[in-house]
């Protein structure tokens, strides 16, 4: 497949091409740069995809999604009351949803019954279309813990290190731990509590390590986030440093470690709760509450972007206003771009696969109109989605191109 566009955008920040061409063989990316060098390598049989005046970037990055809840009130429920039929059919059109936005790639940190890893094998065959999946299998949490119905329950040390082995040898990618308690759980610990200490943290990562798997830990509380960052987990999810049912405590010598290891934090951003809360609050309140994101930036610690799409309102068909709110923060267009695709790449282990366009990696690509550059919002305008080498048209989940 040879694919001809207006401007190539290869990832990193400032390299462009005009009058561009990529070629796909084989589900990878065999070329790249101006047309005519690119058209000069391309057989007589490649199809022929050309889009005058688009933009051509790599696929984008859904860092933190769960691919089992609906995004309604109770998503929870929902989960709970489908078999597992149903639920791998309603999650593969899910990611169908965000492959049609131009998500390669995306990052599901808790399910139920090892549901994404079955989704992923169906998506890895071509029995469904989606985008890649790394999955986290059943979250580890205390008993009657945060999302304690995604069947991660431990009771102490020896059975949370049995669940890693579990979730690892079912499959999994990555090891989700609830470091601190969520909103959408009743009865579990609040946003701010901290629900395992250091040490447990601790042999969780140990455990991963043997398995050689990253930790992501869900810690929205200062205390959570910092017994976190001590225990050597490889991700913080959302971040919020809270401190109480009001406070906030940002600890910069908790996220100066964090630039040092190497740590990277995922906001897990809803675009439906920031312009909420943008028209609630108004835009002082609201910077207040965000510009930690520009706060760690300006630390060095790396950032993933995700949009935490499944819980309540946190829909997989609205991706592009998850990074709006990285350009209302202040962040340059193609910045934002850059952290959607090449810095989530790297901060997933996938820096050798995905997230910049060059000959090797897979062929993970969306075509635009206009110039993302200039104005995110020209991400909404989809003309091609390619997965892995497998294109997709932007007329909705599961459409082929």
């Amino acid at each position: 497949m040879l694919i001809t566009v207006g401007t190539l955008l290869p990832g990193p920040v400032g390299e462009h091409t005009a009058d561009a061409a990529v070629l796909v063989e084989g589900g990878r990316i065999a070329a790249a740069g101006p047309r005519e060098e690119v058209l000069a390598q391309a057989p007589p049989s490649a199809a022929r995809r050309d889009f005058p005046g688009a933009t051509l970037l790599p696929g984008l990055i859904d860092a933190h999604v769960h691919l089992s809840f609906d995004a309604g009130p109770e998503p929870y429920r929902a989960l709970l009351e489908s078999d597992p039929p149903t639920l791998l059919e309603a999650m593969a059109r899910r990611a169908g949803a965000l492959l049609a936005c131009g998500v390669t790639t995306v990052r599901d940190l808790g399910d139920r019954g090892a549901a994404a890893i079955r989704l992923r094998a169906a998506v890895a065959a071509g029995r469904v279309p989606g985008p890649r999946i790394l999955a986290a299998g059943s979250p580890l949490t205390p008993p009657g813990g945060h999302c304690w119905f995604l069947g991660g329950e431990v009771a102490d040390e020896a059975a949370l290190r049995a669940m890693v082995r579990r979730n690892a040898e079912a499959g999994a990618d990555v090891i989700k731990v609830m470091a601190s308690g969520g909103h959408i759980t009743e009865g579990g610990a609040a946003m701010w509590e901290s629900q395992f200490s250091t040490g447990q943290l601790a042999a969780a990562v140990d455990e991963a390590r043997r398995y050689g798997l990253p930790v992501a830990a869900h810690a929205h509380g200062a205390r959570s986030i910092a017994s976190a960052v001590a225990a050597g987990v490889s991700t913080v999810e959302h971040c919020l440093w809270l401190d109480g049912p009001d406070g906030v405590d940002r600890r910069t010598d908790v996220a100066t470690a964090m630039a040092r290891q190497g740590i990277a934090v995922c906001g897990s951003l809803c675009g439906h709760d920031w312009r909420t809360r943008l028209e609630r609050d108004g835009a002082a309140a609201t910077r207040a509450f965000y510009d930690r994101l520009s706060w760690l930036d300006g630390l060095g610690v790396p950032l993933l972007t995700g949009t935490d799409a499944g819980i309540p309102q946190a829909a997989f068909d609205d991706y592009v206003s998850m990074l709006e709110l990285y350009a209302w923060l202040g962040f340059p267009a193609e910045r934002v771009i850059e952290l959607a695709t090449t810095d989530s790449a790297r901060a997933l282990g996938l820096a050798a696969t995905t997230g910049r366009i060059a000959p090797g990696l897979d062929a993970d690509l969306l075509v635009v109109d206009g110039d993302p550059r200039a104005d995110l919002s020209a991400l909404r305008a989809v003309r091609l989605v390619v997965a892995r080498g497998e294109p997709y048209s932007a007329a909705g989940p599961g459409a082929r191109a």
